[in-house]
């Protein structure tokens, strides 16, 4: 088996994978992110003291030369991966062509709708701005879009409110106690991201709230882009009918970025999010089970939360993301995750006491003696 972890979690995803690929028989290669590859090696000299023999759990570093090795090998049966969509595609379309079961966990855009008529207001507007901007933005669980459902004048509010709340996090080196939001990975991604919201801004999106620019005492030359608020809809109800092509909703930025946008309807919420490609999860905000139960049902995305901004399923569940964020049909970790890393045998047998009929050239019928 094999798998390619990414940068933002480089020891919670493995460890998503591994352990039951182990316990169900395999041996293991996995190969960490070239931008984080430390957390692979520790986890591997822990289990190798423990005991592991050796060759049983196998840490490679490398760029693509070392992917293609690994994922067209005809000794690796499986490879699992979680990244970005380019490279997971590639990874699916390899590996799969070579003979592979492949699992691929890609990109998202996660979508929470805000019902502003009965949702608890203070408790919402702190999860969501948790949610957009904890581990600044780079996780694929992060919420990227918010869409308030009501009156505008209550939606500026409400934004105003998210603007202030956002305000209080201090951007920082992640190792100082206090900080909220850490740099991004390299400075490749900050440059995109500003890019994109610059894009955004241009597109005729505004802006309540602009992270670039930001410094960071004694970090000056760091990656840092502070908290940013970009807003669709200024004013104005968004069209559900149409499509949205700002770049801040087209782009998955990874980082953090939060869109806004207000419409009049649940039903308008709806037909927004699953229009969107992505399918790895969404939450709704409400104090109607009515609501909630009419949201959990017409919604597609595969991981849904009411009031719960960030539905990461407890491990033994399985990660359910679908449509344009995951490639391959059996999911990680729970049940799933040992269905991946095992493979289904049929045993037919004919057990005879004294002699008896073993078959001949008719096809067996069952109770037939």
């Amino acid at each position: 088996m094999h798998q390619k972890a990414p940068f933002n979690f480089p020891a919670m995803i493995p460890l998503w994978m591994f352990p039951i690929a182990l316990a169900t028989g395999n041996t293991y290669v996995l190969k960490p992110t070239e931008k984080a590859p430390s957390s692979a090696l520790l986890l591997a000299s822990i289990l190798h003291d423990l005991g592991l023999p050796p060759g049983v759990l196998n840490v490679v570093n490398g760029g693509k030369e070392c992917v293609d090795e690994i994922i067209t090998h005809p000794g690796v049966k499986a490879v699992s991966f979680v990244g970005s969509n380019s490279v997971g595609e590639y990874i699916h379309d390899v590996g799969s062509r070579h003979g592979k079961r492949v699992q691929a966990n890609l990109g998202a855009k996660n979508h929470a709708t805000v019902m502003m008529g009965d949702s608890k207001r203070a408790s919402t507007i702190k999860a969501l701005v948790g949610a957009a901007f904890g581990a600044a933005g780079q996780r694929c669980m992060a919420l990227s879009v918010v869409i308030l459902v009501g009156d505008l004048e209550t939606a500026n509010s409400w934004i105003d409110e998210m603007v202030s709340e956002a305000k209080k996090l201090k951007v920082g080196n992640g190792f100082v106690d206090g900080v909220d939001v850490g740099p991004m990975i390299s400075k490749e991604a900050k440059s995109r991201a500003e890019s994109i919201i610059e894009k955004s801004i241009d597109k005729g999106a505004s802006c309540p709230l602009d992270g670039r620019g930001i410094m960071v005492k004694g970090f000056e030359h760091g990656n840092f882009l502070g908290p940013t608020v970009i807003n669709l809809s200024e004013n104005y109800h968004l069209d559900s009918d149409q499509a949205i092509t700002n770049p801040a909703y087209t782009e998955e930025i990874f980082g953090p970025v939060l869109t806004v946008m207000t419409v009049p309807t649940l039903d308008d919420a709806i037909q927004i999010t699953n229009r969107n490609p992505y399918g790895n999860g969404c939450a709704i905000f409400t104090s109607s089970g009515a609501t909630a139960r009419k949201y959990q049902f017409e919604i597609e995305a595969g991981q849904v939360g009411i009031n719960v901004p960030i539905p990461v399923p407890l491990p033994f569940f399985s990660f359910t993301g679908n449509k344009g964020s995951i490639r391959g049909d059996v999911n990680f970790y729970g049940k799933s995750g040992v269905n991946f890393f095992t493979q289904l045998k049929t045993i037919t047998s004919n057990w005879q006491y004294e002699g008896g009929d073993l078959g001949g050239v008719a096809m067996p019928v069952l109770g037939k003696k």
